[in-house]
This record gives C-alpha cells, sequence and structure tokens, in this order.
C-alpha cells in the first residue's frame, strides 16, 4: 500500500459544469459526480484502515523502543508519531462520512430529477417540432 497522496489510474473524471442543463447532461452530471464520490468513499475507507494499523504499529514500536531502554525522547517522539496517526484517522473518518453522505445525497438528487423532468424530457424529445425552452412562458 502506497503512502503517496495521487489520483487513482482509471478514477472518475469530474464532470464538467458547462452551462449544458439539458436533462440528459445534467443526468450524466450527477451519475459522473454520484460515481467520483462512491470511488472517493472506497479509497477513504481504505486510508482509515491503514492510519489505524500504522498507528497500532507505532504504538508498538513506542513500548518496544521504551522496554530496550533506549532515551526516552525516542519513545515520546515514537508515541507522538502513534497520537498524530490516530488524530489522523477521526479526521479521515469524518472526511469519508462526508464524502458517503454527499455521495448519497447525489444520487436521491439524481433520482428526484428524474421523477421531475424525466417524462417531460421523454415527450420533449419525442416531438419532431422544435418546442420552446423552458421559462419561455414565464416572459
Amino acid at each position: 500500500m502506497s503512502s503517496d497522496l495521487a489520483p487513482r489510474q482509471g478514477g472518475a473524471a469530474p464532470a464538467v459544469a458547462g452551462g449544458d442543463n439539458r436533462y440528459k447532461a445534467v443526468q450524466g452530471k450527477l451519475d459522473t459526480l454520484g460515481r467520483a464520490l462512491d470511488d472517493a468513499g472506497l479509497g477513504l475507507e481504505e486510508l482509515v484502515r491503514s492510519i489505524r494499523h500504522n498507528g497500532m504499529r507505532a504504538q508498538n514500536a513506542a513500548r518496544d523502543v521504551d522496554n530496550a531502554g533506549l532515551d526516552p525522547k525516542f519513545v515520546e517522539l515514537t508515541s507522538n508519531v502513534a497520537v498524530a496517526l490516530g488524530g489522523a484517522g477521526v479526521q479521515v473518518k469524518k472526511l469519508y462520512e462526508t464524502a458517503q453522505e454527499t455521495a448519497d445525497l447525489t444520487h436521491e438528487a439524481k433520482r428526484t430529477h428524474s421523477t421531475l423532468y424525466g417524462a417531460l424530457d421523454d415527450i420533449r424529445s419525442g416531438r419532431r417540432e422544435k418546442t420552446p425552452r423552458p421559462g419561455f412562458f414565464n416572459r
């Protein structure tokens, strides 16, 4: 497992947020965002496990250094690493939970958007004649 913070190969590319607000474009953007957040959640979950594992290893190393009778400053430094990893683990877990919540809300928004506008898109897409753009009759 690498500790480099670099994007994974083959990960979801961010959705272009251009001005295309047609039904299918919005559905595609929501789908891309949802998949990217799901992927991020998996990576963050893996990172939480890795940080916990390394934190336990650092605690064990601090105990071993203490039992070996080395200078107390090395025990303290190694213990500090374990504490720092514990704090980082808590923050990464919060980030994971936020990514999961955002992914769930994105999937919900996609379903709601489909419920509200899917039938209208089917009607508009099935016509041969051009139809007015949304908001035309509000002028």
